[in-house]
């Protein structure tokens, strides 16, 4: 699954020495597998691999659907056999089903009893069945997913399983839908099965659409063998997947969507069919959306050495989806984000979603996590595909880029908690997936691939797929498989990155000593030793001198340790760990003149970058100046939009060079990012007649973000003319481009412009709600009391319906906000009062002004009285 952060991203917008091995003894080994203390206080629930009574080896399953109550009417049929134990009963995950009836097929048919407390199914056999016995039983049952009581996680903001979208076709700006989501263990919500990681099964499902439907089309995991018409006007597609896979995989999507098919492609010898699912709308840029999807098909199949192993390969786009996407064998799933049109994907193509869940097809489901503690080995995997992908197609540079902002992800959320990467203690399957074992676990990949090289790297991957192949795995299997191909002992490794809490926390020191002719380097292990071991760092250190590059591995295996380099004069720079693929927290003072040089001289991103940021501490001095100025024509989009925004920093003198510079980059600039950003730059920091003609030529760039940001940068030079080209864009299906009008609106609007919210508003899916909503409350204070009013129960939906409590929370905000704005108003219209009273000459101004006080606290009543019903407890 790829969560995308968009919490985070809302909050913030929503990472020639020896030492000796016997040192190893002391990077702290964890005697047990201990609770993350420093995460939380209270002690969690151990959650092992779950024990196996039976193993299933296939499930059949019928399904129909009532969309008017929600319902999905089942039949399932499960073949089983004891794990290794004779048993008389079984039991089975089975989330708030009508059971009907359970048999066991057999010839007669037998009845079976058994009890049922609306999460397990536990029956009762007719007799005692051993390891060599295979049975099939038979479950009719109705499946009531908005009936039960739900839990919202971080990572998938519903576990209801079985999604009904707008069931009965009332929202006519969205399209009905069926689809299921079954990580972490809410598959059971719509079939019964153990509903666990670490089982297996092929499986195969009918597929029922009756006759007021009968143009939706089906998508479930393997290949589509059948679609049969019936004599009541209902059509039945049978999809069958014939490989073995974890039952959270299992899917079913049901929709009126295209299906735009690619040319098959041979895949280790074999055909194999991609196609993507889409609105009809969207069917003219399926290919653009997910046109590098063959591309990556063959890459990572190269790569690995591992041909992609399923039946086919599908994509589909659903409407309100609970997460960001998820890996579903054969069938992805993704939410609504990727409706994009060829203009918004000039501004974002999500590649990195695509290229994440294609990468879990190898990582995730053909090798699977045993239990959720492991669950890393999933999606540290899937985020270091993005990786591997973002390096082959768009070289290092943009890799880096990619993986230093996922572990700057990482490092943020470790200020807040520090925990084990493999975590055997949690309180809910959900509270695994988080920055830990996405960014964190890429970034711990990417290390150990730096450590043992890219041969040794991809020769243990291709062994660990082929002895691991549809079974499951825990961290130790990754070390085994490792030490194998190297035949070095990896426990050392393993132990502080895997099954240790944090990351180092480093003070690195240099000092060079001409009378020695040495260079000294110092490094500190500044974390907590109390509750963090002390790291065994192996660490390229690069040393530049008259011309030339030479690259030591330095030891790092205690809490202090210096380096000593032989030198025959001072170098023109030291750059310790020359690969950037540390994942730390560092303090590495160097002069401004190291600082430019690096910036030149050194090949990474991530080399430039910190050259950059510690240039920009000191823009006084001429050299770290210019290379700021520099810095906005680097070949990283990133580094020249950083190089933008750093400009601020610059002293006066050079402010007629950047303001030149930035007008290049804005008109001319190959990514819309940089124009943009430019755009915005010359719209808060600098003057001239000559920056108004470029905002309205920039408004109709075919980038939504420079458009928008060119409207936004026009209303500060001209609120009239932008108001006017705002009501232009209302129509426009772009997300973006609407809430750049919103936020128009929010600065400049009145209540004329209530209609757009309104309409606005019907349109908003899950996250785009927190924008819509802040945008929203600041229109509103501009607004009429009749205007608020009406509003507020847009916000009170928000603040409602929403499953998500942060996106609940910002139409709460809102709420508040505005009754805020009425408290605010009442102590200015007292203070008014307390002026006049008693002033004769004023008593018709005083009549006026108690008039509005009365009402400013009818509104303030009211709006308080709302937003306690909707604020969420503590």
């Amino acid at each position: 699954m790829k969560k995308l952060y968009t919490v985070i991203s809302v909050l913030a917008i929503i990472a020639g020495c020896t030492s000796s091995r016997k040192s190893q003894q002391n990077a702290k080994r964890p005697d047990t597998r201990p609770t993350d203390t420093l995460a939380r206080n209270e002690i969690l629930e151990v959650h092992p691999a779950a024990t196996r009574s039976i193993d299933i080896i296939h499930t059949k399953l019928n399904v129909s659907f009532d969309w008017e109550k929600q319902y999905m009417n089942g039949n399932a049929t499960i073949t089983l056999k004891p794990y290794f134990y004779p048993t008389k009963e079984i039991t089975l995950d089975a989330k708030n089903y009508e059971v009907k009836s359970v048999s066991l097929i057999s010839t007669p048919e037998k009845t079976l009893q058994y009890t049922y407390d609306k999460k397990q199914l536990t029956i009762a056999l007719d007799k005692e069945y051993t390891r060599n016995d295979t049975l099939k039983i038979s479950i009719s049952y109705v499946s009531k997913p908005n009936e039960r009581e739900t839990k919202a996680g971080s990572a998938i903001t519903s576990d209801k399983g079985l999604y009904f979208i707008n069931p009965l076709g009332k929202e006519k700006e969205k399209p009905m839908e069926i689809w299921t989501q079954g990580e972490p263990e809410s598959n059971s919500c719509w079939f019964p099965t153990v509903d666990k990681p670490n089982e297996r099964m092929t499986h195969e499902i009918y597929i029922t659409i009756d006759s007021a439907h009968k143009n939706f089309v089906t998508l479930s995991n393997g290949l589509l063998l059948s679609s049969q018409k019936n004599p009541d006007g209902s059509r039945t597609d049978y999809w069958k997947q014939s490989l073995p896979s974890a039952p959270y995989l299992v899917m079913m999507a049901i929709g009126d969507f295209a299906i735009v098919k690619e040319a098959p492609l041979l895949i280790g010898g074999k055909k194999l069919d991609v196609n993507y699912y889409v609105e009809h709308e969207y069917e003219p840029y399926a290919k653009a959306i997910f046109g590098k999807t063959p591309e990556m098909l063959e890459f990572f199949s190269n790569k690995l050495g591992t041909p992609y192993p399923w039946e086919k390969f599908s994509q589909v786009v659903v409407r309100d989806y609970v997460s960001g996407a998820m890996e579903n064998t054969s069938a992805v799933l993704h939410g609504s984000f990727l409706n994009q049109t060829d203009r918004e994907m000039l501004d974002n193509s999500y590649e990195d979603v695509i290229s994440h869940e294609l990468f879990h097809h190898w990582f995730g489901d053909y090798v699977t996590c045993e239990q959720w503690s492991n669950i890393t080995l999933n999606e540290g995997f899937a985020t270091y595909g993005e990786y591997l992908w973002q390096e082959y197609k768009y070289g290092r540079d943009a890799a880096d880029q990619h993986a230093r902002e996922s572990m700057q992800g990482y490092l943020s959320s470790a200020t807040k908690s520090v925990k084990h990467l493999i975590r055997y203690q949690y309180n809910e399957p959900d509270d695994v997936f988080d920055a830990n074992s996405y960014n964190k676990g890429g970034a711990v990949i990417h290390m150990l691939r730096k450590y043992v090289g890219d041969d040794a790297f991809f020769t243990a991957l291709k062994i660990y797929l082929d002895k691991n192949k549809f079974s499951s795995v825990e961290a130790d299997n990754l070390r085994l498989v490792f030490e194998q191909v190297t035949g070095e002992d990896l426990h050392w490794f393993f132990d502080q990155w895997f099954f240790a809490m944090g990351h180092p926390k480093l003070l690195i020191e240099h000092n060079y000593n001409d009378s020695l002719k040495k260079y000294f380097v110092r490094i500190k292990q500044l974390q907590d030793l109390n509750t963090l071991p002390v790291f065994r760092l192996p660490l390229d250190v690069d040393i530049y001198s008259d011309g030339k590059k030479e690259r030591k591995r330095i030891w790092v295996n205690n809490a202090i340790e210096e380096f000593s380099f032989p030198v025959a004069h001072k170098p023109d720079l030291v750059n310790v760990d020359a690969e950037k693929q540390l994942v730390c927290n560092k303090e590495e003072k160097k002069s401004v003149q190291e600082c430019v040089f690096q910036y030149k001289n050194c090949p990474l991103y991530v080399d430039r970058l910190e050259a950059m940021k510690e240039c920009a501490n000191f823009t006084s001095i001429p050299e770290a100046a210019a290379i700021i100025i520099s810095a906005l024509n680097d070949k990283s989009h990133d580094l020249r939009e950083r190089a933008i925004s750093m400009t601020e920093k610059l002293p006066a003198e050079y402010k007629s060079t950047i303001k030149e510079k930035l007008i290049f980059l804005a008109k001319g600039d190959e990514k819309s990012s940089v124009r943009s950003l430019a755009i915005e730059q010359l719209a808060n920091n600098f003057e001239g007649d000559d920056l108004p003609p470029i905002y309205r030529q920039s408004v109709n760039d075919r980038s939504y973000a420079v458009a928008g940001a060119s409207l936004t940068a026009l209303a500060k030079k001209d609120e009239k003319e932008a108001l006017t080209i705002a009501k232009k864009f209302e129509t426009e299906k772009s997300m973006d481009m609407l809430l750049a009008v919103a936020q128009i609106y929010a600065a400049h609007g009145n209540d004329a412009n209530q209609p757009f919210f309104v309409s606005l508003s019907k349109k908003m899916s899950g996250w785009e709600n927190v924008s819509f909503a802040n945008n929203y409350t600041e229109f509103l204070k501009r607004c009429s009391d009749d205007t608020i009013n009406a509003g507020v129960k847009i916000l009170e939906q928000i603040a409602r319906t929403e499953d998500n409590r942060w996106i609940r929370y910002f139409g709460q905000k809102g709420i508040k906000d505005l009754t805020q704005m009425y408290t605010d108003r009442e102590q200015k219209i007292t203070d008014q009062i307390a002026k006049l009273t008693g002033k004769q000459e004023k008593a018709t101004e005083l009549k006026a002004l108690v008039q509005q006080l009365a009402q400013a606290k009818n509104q303030e009543q009211k709006l308080n009285s709302i937003y306690d019903s909707v604020k969420t407890p503590n």
